[in-house]
């Protein structure tokens, strides 16, 4: 057999592909012969332009097969056209005479029409009002699974408490390494910049009223309350928070996590678990630091603007806050840490096979953490007043 132009081989024993018309009665009849394949597509569609010309109107059209020799998914697509380009002509045409296999192709290939879809008439108020009930329905789901998410990680420390052995010391270790001692330069950086900032313009609105000394106290209150622990947890969310999320996710596409299943390794022990004590553990050492770091930074700043010596300061601040101020800060450290820990892993374990899927949970996982991190914050503002604590 000779070959083609593409290394493939044909058979060319079969004869060129030939249509024929008769009419008669009101109705016509095509008759076909020869092979109908791709290598003579040419002729195929030469033979089937001149069948459709010459065709009339009316009437009713029939299409017989059982001379073809030979037949392929390109002559049946093209016959199945044929007929549908007879329809549109007010000639319905049926095919007659086709062999068990070649019926068998023609129903495959068989044209169907999709229609395009309708559109439905959609208001403003109706697509914010779906919006805004899409939201609620995915906050509800993120709240679930969070829960879950959230009940798996304490059932996983429960068995490692009571099993110690199936503890990864190692890798809560690094964890910690990874949170807290590399965090610790720009956290206290961040952190003594905003606390100049705070005292800066607590001086210059307080020294119209010639109260440029109670910007003590609003540093020192503002910071171990609330700035010093909610900067942290948000740079946290975003430099710890997105990490985990990344890693984990790395794995999933990976199939790293169902491999440690397949080992008999459970993926909440191994990753999740020293991570998250990390996170609760490292966040409240991370708060403090950034607490002093910020009352310094105010006290620099009293010293330069508002002629406040800094033995002034250190008094007029001891004399201010008390044990309850500090601890505020501190109580709500853990519960942030634990609240980052769980969206990090929740969008890690979610994301999918590709890297959009990872970019877009990173994203997500930081995002949901520092709006969580400020709720938190506030839910706690207002258990605090309530008990005048």
């Amino acid at each position: 057999m000779p070959r083609d132009t593409t290394g493939l081989r044909h058979d060319t024993s079969a004869s060129a592909p030939r249509a024929e018309l008769d009419g008669a009665d009101q109705e016509l009849r095509a008759r076909l012969s020869g092979a109908w394949t791709v290598e003579h597509a040419s002729a195929v569609e030469q033979e089937i332009d001149a069948l459709v010309a010459a065709a009339g109107d009316s009437g009713r059209a029939l299409i017989d097969l059982s001379r073809i020799e030979r037949l392929d998914t390109l002559g049946a697509w093209v016959l199945d056209r044929t007929r549908h380009e007879f329809g549109q002509k007010g000639l319905p045409a049926d095919f007659v005479g086709a062999k068990p296999e070649h019926h068998i192709l023609l129903n495959e290939v068989a044209y169907r029409g999709f229609q395009p879809a309708t559109e439905k008439k959609r208001t403003g108020l109706v697509d914010v009002l779906a919006d805004i009930g899409g939201a609620v329905v995915s906050a509800g789901q993120d709240f679930a699974r969070g829960i879950s998410t959230l009940g798996e990680i304490i059932a996983a420390l429960v068995r490692v408490i009571l099993v110690p052995s199936r503890f990864r010391l190692p890798a809560l270790t690094n964890q910690l390494e990874q949170i807290a001692f590399r965090g610790v330069p720009i956290i206290v950086l961040i952190s003594f910049l905003v606390g100049c900032i705070v005292a800066q313009q607590g001086i210059f609105q307080l020294q119209r009223f010639g109260a440029q000394t109670f910007v003590v106290n609003l540093v020192g209150i503002l910071i171990l309350r609330e700035l010093g622990v909610l900067l942290t947890s948000i740079m946290v969310a975003g430099r710890s928070g997105s990490a985990f999320t990344a890693e984990i996710g790395s794995m999933k596409m990976r199939e790293e996590i169902d491999a440690l299943r397949v080992m008999g390794l459970d993926p909440i022990e191994v990753l999740i678990v020293p991570r998250v004590l990390a996170l609760v553990i490292g966040l409240p050492m991370l708060a403090f630091l950034a607490a002093i770091a910020a009352l310094v930074g105010g006290g620099l700043v009293a010293w330069i603007y508002g002629d406040i010596p800094p033995d002034v300061f250190l008094a007029r601040l001891k004399a201010t806050i008390t044990f309850n101020t500090f601890m505020v800060g501190l109580i709500k450290a853990p519960f942030m840490a634990l609240v980052i820990g769980v969206i990090a892993s929740i969008e890690g374990v979610a994301v999918k096979g590709s890297a959009e899927s990872l970019g877009q949970h990173v994203t997500s996982s930081v995002v949901k953490s520092i709006f969580m991190v400020i709720v938190l914050d506030g839910f706690f503002a207002i258990f605090f007043a309530a008990i005048n604590y």
